[in-house]
């Protein structure tokens, strides 16, 4: 009884040969079609330029905003006698950066001051030693402005004039 049972199943599980060829087919027709979608849509992203769907603007991005500091001149460290005469820009994450450095002003230009009057003059030469320079400038006014993220405070330091004497 179990035997027969058992034939049964395997004759009805079985197929007609037509049944696999029709799935055979639908597989066909299905990959071909992914395929061709497929290719279809990378001739549209790069005939379109990579702009995306037209008629859809990307949003613009915001215009830098920049902080002018007044002109540092210090005695630099050393045994020499020399002088740095520096104008900095700041960079700004937003304009309302820009009021908090107004306020804070005495104290970015003592730490300013004091940053600048440490340097060798052989140090800040170089165009290492001034990216040197800037990005520890950056980090001290963030420092100043109480700025712990890196996108956040002053992004960027911009030297306008850089004169070692």
């Amino acid at each position: 009884m179990a035997k027969a049972k058992e034939k049964a199943k395997e004759e009805n599980t079985e197929e007609p040969p037509e049944g696999r060829k029709k799935k055979k087919g639908l597989l066909v027709i299905i990959l071909l079609s992914l395929v061709l979608l497929g290719g279809g849509g990378a001739a549209w992203y790069f005939l379109l330029g990579h702009k995306g769907v037209p008629g859809v603007e990307k949003p613009k991005p915001k215009p830098p905003v920049f902080e002018r500091l007044e002109a540092f001149t210090v005695n630099l460290a050393g045994d020499q006698e020399r002088y740095l005469q520096v104008e900095i820009a700041l960079k700004l994450s937003d304009s309302s950066v820009s009021d908090e450095i107004k306020l804070y002003m005495p104290e970015i230009r003592d730490a300013m001051l004091r940053l600048l009057s440490a340097q060798k003059a052989a140090d800040i030469a170089t165009a290492e030693g001034k990216s040197k320079l800037s990005n520890e400038i950056r980090q001290r006014i963030n420092k100043v402005l109480g700025v712990k993220s890196a996108d956040r405070g002053v992004v960027g330091v911009l030297f306008l004039s850089f004169i070692i004497q």
